[in-house]
Parts: structure tokens; sequence; C-alpha cells
């Protein structure tokens, strides 16, 4: 059996930022029942270098939004990262959702050959499709998810593999 572009997009993209909205909702009650300023947790970064906690999130909402968008062959919206709470972060990941799931398997299907075209600074970096899914959206995707758990973990915010995975 062929697994399609869209099936290896949208439905991933959509259970992990369902899974993304229940650990920050874990993480929001941690902060609220331990006394500790949310902020604490949000500009948390693992090394001076690396990005906060909240980055980790627009990051990964990022991926999926464009990575949808690209693999449709539309223009991606660009947004501000400016979420400062545990609240703004939680209704980015809902707005990306809604966003993703407004694309049909009509659209991504057949993308795998699709040149996509990315600009970044002075460069513009052109994959296909699959190349582009498989190789460059997803890792980064899974990446910003996981490196935003950890972050959690490290902070004591008591979340286990199912809550990372989902209940299903």
């Amino acid at each position: 059996m062929a697994v399609s572009m869209y099936q290896v997009s949208v439905p991933v993209f959509t259970r992990m930022l369902s899974n993304l909205i229940a650990i920050l909702e874990k993480a929001e009650s941690h902060c609220a029942q331990r006394k500790i300023d949310p902020a604490a947790l949000i500009g948390f970064r693992f090394y001076p270098d690396m990005y906060p906690f909240s980055k980790q999130i627009q990051i990964a909402t990022d991926a999926a939004k464009n990575g949808s968008a690209y693999l449709a062959g539309a223009e991606p919206p660009r947004s501000e990262s400016v979420e400062q709470t545990f609240a703004e972060l939680i209704e980015r990941v809902k707005k990306t959702i809604d966003y993703v799931n407004g694309f049909s398997p009509e659209q991504i299907d057949g993308s795998e050959e699709r040149e996509i075209s990315i600009r970044r600074g002075e460069t513009t970096l052109t994959y296909k499709g699959q190349e582009y899914l498989l190789n460059r959206v997803l890792p980064n995707f899974f990446f910003h998810i996981t490196t935003a758990y950890d972050m959690l973990r490290h902070n004591g915010v008591e979340l286990g593999k199912k809550d990372y995975l989902g209940n299903r």
C-alpha cells in the first residue's frame, strides 16, 4: 500500500500539534500549581545560544504551516512570533491546526516532484516536494516539538511518552 504526501503531512502535523496543546496545558497547570512564573518556562533556554521555549513552539508551527502550504503550491501566510504566554502559544497552535486542516488531499497529493523554492536570507533553497517533506519539514517539525518537550521535562513538568505520542 502506498502512502500519499497528504497522509505523511497534514494528519501527522495535526496529531502532533494536538498533542502539543495538551503538553502546553500541562505546563501551564504545572506553573499554576507550583506558583512558578510562566515566563520562566516560556523564556527558558538549554544554553545561551539556543532558542527559548517559545521559539521552539513558533518554529514547529511554522514548519507545519509552511510545509503544508508549499506542498499545496500555495504561499503560506506570514505570522509574527510574539507569543509570550501559554494561552498565546496554545492559540497559535490551534490556528496552525485550523490552517493545515484547510488543505485537502487533492491539493497535496501528487506534490512529490513539485519544485519548492524557499528563500533564506541571500540564499534560495530548491527541493522536490518529497525531499522537502521528508528531509526538511518533518525532521524540523519533530526536532522543535521534541526540544520543547525536553525543556519542560528538564524544568519538572510531569510529562511522559504518552503525552508526546498522544493517547491513540
